[in-house]
């Protein structure tokens, strides 16, 4: 099997490529040009063009480019593609919407025409998200109206639409998984978990003293990023395209993951949180809950990781990078909960 993933150096990206090279895929990623190296999260598992029977490779290419996508599907020729690219920083969708739109959104529309004009029998994914429902009252599973409250959120429903239409429209083996929050320790840095647990670790190691945070009291159900991109390979495994909610059935307040990750490393939040309105959204989305029982039913899918641990696993991560020696009880929750565990470094 030969996979196509656009956003192979993020988060989510770097995963999904370790968990389909652990099936015995072949695996080719999308990257941007830049004049800095930008793969740190897939440097573990890059394999140089010289090396005979490689099982990853890169190709330069942009979602906001429909000439290059192209050209890299029709070589590629994959059975599969997951599109996991985007601007996908919902603050940063407020300052930068039309570029939000043509890469997080018109990016999609680009996929599935080439795909539809092709002929091959590709399956497709689109990375939905969880930010799409809004303000619609909690729990949301499939079934729960669009409400977008961000450009990010807008441009996801966009492409949630246009997965379903050609998948009615064309006969395409096109999916939507609608992920509520997952995280790591690859989260990127300005996310609002991986700003906290860095900051504790800068704390500890005396580089910094206090931390800004936006608004504490949205909630979110949190979930571990490896579990996740398990399902997202899931859903293009079973019989029929569809589209499936992915997350934990629980939700827990920003101030709650501030206070337990300060909590474990023996510090007091007060003392080093402080809040600034230019964090916060012009809207806000409040409360998201998933209510994952198809996922479950369906694809046989359940997360082991709780909310508590996930702090636990990052914290401990950060505090490694910054030079510092880990408490250690994450490091003990992931021999525990994946003996046989089948991606890198954290």
């Amino acid at each position: 099997m030969k996979a196509l993933i656009t956003g192979i150096t993020g988060q989510d990206g770097s995963y999904l490529a370790e968990y389909l090279l652990s099936k015995g895929y072949e695996v080719q990623g999308i990257i941007r040009r830049a004049s800095t190296f930008n793969t740190s999260r897939i440097e573990h598992i890059y394999e140089s063009p010289q090396q005979p029977g490689r099982h990853l490779d890169l190709h330069y290419g942009d979602l906001s480019d429909t000439e290059a996508l192209s050209n890299i599907i029709y070589n590629v020729k994959p059975d599969e593609i997951y599109n996991l690219g985007a601007q996908s920083h919902v603050r940063v969708s407020f300052d930068m919407p039309e570029y939000t739109t043509n890469i997080t959104a018109t990016g999609t529309t680009r996929l599935l025409e080439t795909i539809r004009r092709s002929g091959n029998q590709i399956r497709f994914y689109q990375a939905s998200s969880s930010e799409m429902f809004g303000s619609s009252p909690p729990p949301q599973d499939e079934t729960t109206p669009f409400n977008p409250r961000s450009p990010y959120a807008c441009a996801k429903v966009y492409s949630y639409w246009m997965t379903k239409n050609y998948r009615e429209g064309y006969k395409l083996f096109a999916s939507n998984g609608i992920l509520f929050n997952h995280e790591s320790p690859r989260r990127g840095e300005t996310f609002v978990t991986r700003k906290v647990t860095r900051a504790i670790a800068a704390i500890l190691a005396k580089k910094q003293d206090l931390l800004y945070m936006g608004n504490l009291a949205a909630r979110r159900d949190w979930g571990f990023a490896p579990e996740y991109v398990e399902a997202m390979w899931k859903i293009l495994q079973v019989d029929e395209p569809d589209d499936f909610v992915i997350g934990t059935g629980e939700t827990h307040s920003v101030l709650e993951f501030v206070t337990k990750a300060f909590e474990y490393v023996g510090l007091d939040h007060e003392d080093h949180v402080r809040v600034d309105p230019r964090y916060f959204r012009p809207t806000e989305v409040e409360v998201l809950i998933a209510d994952p029982s198809k996922a479950n039913r369906k694809l046989k899918w359940k997360p082991k990781v709780t909310f508590d641990e996930l702090v636990k696993i990052m914290v401990d991560s950060d505090m490694r990078a910054n030079g510092l020696e880990a408490i250690g009880k994450g490091d003990a929750i992931l021999r525990r909960r994946f003996p046989k565990r089948w991606w890198g470094k954290d």
